[in-house]
């Protein structure tokens, strides 16, 4: 850096490259708004005040403010390529994400996260990864990998790796495991991310003694305000299934709400493109009643602290030129989007390209036996039926009476009890775990995914065995994606070819495909309390969310983290 030309632009005694004249700058430092121009020079800013530039873009008194920033987010959630997930969120004023690629992770190891921090080198979006701390998530699920300490600690000096991803086994970090404490151990020094929804009391304690430095899964008040007293920070999230921003909003004033950051964890492309990305945040936020400015220091500054960022987060001299225009502030929708200086995006719409190289170590992921079978046998009427939460991830465990003929499950069409598979399609074991879950609300037919955190292995819902077979033998042709079947047929599927959780076809693909797929689901009777059918079906495998979850393994109950049997004990109350 010429740092004598650098000093002469600040000074005002030379023009820089670039200058947006007349601006109203949104200070996330004093809570002000400023009235100048910004000065820029080889992708950074270097003055706020009164500049002239080589080139100069008047802002006409519009307001600018810092690129957001996502402080949780799985990308592969989006089903899209990090270049494909840069084409969505930029646009929308997201310039920075704090990654966890523990998706891909749980295919693929650590190939699967090389994947990613390859593919995101090169794109207008600064990605930084938190390197995933549990995979698999549980010892009683079988995952595509392992990621070991000693693969983390492979990851460690890369420049865009911050710290160790979401430790979800909150259980063996409270209970001193060796395994996870060891992991933990080697990130001290850096940023570790937590998961802990419910954890409250000296196991909180005792969960943030261990060097837990955030939580993203608070869905009330209470834990939010537990987790923010000890210390932590608290990631409000807003993705497609899980809706937690309005709830925790109700709990911030002056003296919190320098705690508190959004993220969005997992949201569908069309989502995205309907509602917005951390903008949707940020509006949600000041439509409660939150100071516009705090709420953009929530997306910015406060995400920029957490994670030691220390060239984003703001607009002043020395940081990076990431930012964007907008008219209303009570209202942000991002207008001209700067990344580094230049103009990435423009009224919704990306001006670059999303290129994806496809290494071979993430590809050809699914082996799934052909002699597939979806009986379920049982002992009694009286069963463990998993129950579907409005808006949420979290499950009920209800007890059901449901029609038995020769010791199997019998569909009734008139009760809302779907058969739910867990097929194992990493490693060609053979496990199936076959459960029921109440809430979907499909008939004649059933939905198949790749797509089953954390272990990502096949589930399929279905009303009946034949179709939810036609949709494993789909999966397995296409080597991952989402099937839905009709009536024995194929009606709509997505190829998901990298992993079988992403896909390097172009983000319209992927919004239009999971568009017509979800109106056809809907037609079939789906439940209208399930908003997105994918995550609520992704969400039924993983054993570390409440309450009743299913794995390859079998029936798992959170609380007591362990299998169960789908028979209920005739003195089990409902």
């Amino acid at each position: 850096m010429d740092y004598k030309r650098i000093m002469k632009i600040a000074r005002g005694e030379i023009k820089a490259q670039l200058v947006l004249k007349n601006a109203k700058i949104i200070n996330v430092y004093s809570g002000e708004i400023e009235l100048g121009d910004i000065a820029i020079e080889d992708g950074k800013i270097v003055g706020v005040g009164s500049y002239q530039g080589e080139i100069e873009h008047d802002i006409n008194n519009r307001f600018v403010a810092p690129g957001f920033i996502d402080g949780h987010v799985h990308i592969e959630s989006s089903m899209l390529t990090p270049p494909g997930f840069a084409k969505i969120v930029v646009p929308k004023g997201t310039t920075t994400i704090i990654a966890d690629p523990h998706e891909i992770a749980n295919v693929c190891g650590s190939k699967g996260i090389q994947f990613m921090l390859d593919n995101s080198k090169d794109i207008p979006l600064n990605v930084y990864m938190m390197i995933p701390s549990c995979v698999p998530a549980t010892k009683e699920e079988n995952s595509g990998a392992i990621v070991t300490a000693k693969d983390i600690k492979s990851f460690m000096d890369h420049p865009r790796v911050l710290g160790l991803g979401e430790v979800m086994d909150y259980p063996s970090v409270i209970y001193g495991d060796d395994e996870i404490h060891e992991k933990i151990e080697l990130m001290r020094e850096k940023i570790i991310d937590g998961h802990a929804p419910d954890v409250m009391g000296n196991d909180l304690n005792a969960y943030i003694a261990a060097g837990v430095m955030t939580d993203h899964e608070c869905s009330i008040v209470e834990s939010m305000m537990a987790r923010i007293r000890k210390g932590m920070y608290v990631h409000l999230r807003e993705g497609s299934q899980t809706r937690n921003t309005r709830a925790l909003l109700k709990g911030l004033n002056k003296d919190n709400i320098h705690r508190v950051l959004f993220c969005t964890d997992d949201k569908h492309p069309f989502d995205i493109k309907e509602e917005g990305h951390i903008n949707f945040n940020v509006n949600l936020a000041i439509k409660a009643g939150i100071n516009p400015i705090d709420a953009i220091k929530m997306a910015t500054l406060n995400a920029a602290t957490c994670y030691n960022l220390p060239n984003v987060g703001g607009i002043a001299p020395g940081k990076d030129a990431d930012l964007f225009i907008f008219d209303d502030l009570y209202n942000i929708e991002p207008e001209t989007v700067y990344f580094k200086g230049k103009i990435v995006a423009v009224r919704g719409e990306a001006l670059f390209e999303a290129k994806t190289n496809i290494p071979k170590e993430v590809i050809h992921t699914v082996h799934v036996e052909e002699n597939l079978s979806f009986k379920l046998k049982l002992k009694g009427h009286r069963v463990r039926v998993i129950g579907l939460i409005h808006n949420n991830i979290t499950t009920h465990e209800l007890i059901r009476e449901v029609q038995v003929e020769n010791h199997e499950f019998v569909y009734n069409p008139k009760v809302d009890i779907l058969k739910l598979a867990v097929i194992e399609r990493h490693h060609h074991t053979g496990n199936v775990g076959i459960g029921l879950v109440e809430g979907f609300g499909i008939k004649n037919g059933a939905l198949a995914m790749t797509i089953a955190h954390d272990s990502h292995n096949l589930i399929i819902v279905g009303s009946s065995d034949e179709d939810m077979l036609v949709a494993a033998k789909k999966i397995q042709e296409i080597q991952g994606g989402i099937v839905l079947v009709q009536d024995g047929k194929v009606s709509e599927y997505l190829e998901l070819e990298v992993a079988g959780i992403m896909t390097a076809h172009s983000e319209l693909l992927v919004q239009d495909t999971l568009l017509k797929m979800k109106k056809k689901i809907q037609k079939m009777g789906l439940n209208l309390e399930v908003d997105d059918p994918f995550i609520s079906l992704a969400f039924l495998a993983l054993p570390v969310i409440p309450k009743l979850k299913l794995t390859d393994r079998g029936l798992f109950d959170v609380d007591q983290f362990k299998i169960v049997s789908i028979d209920v004990d005739k003195k089990v109350l409902d």
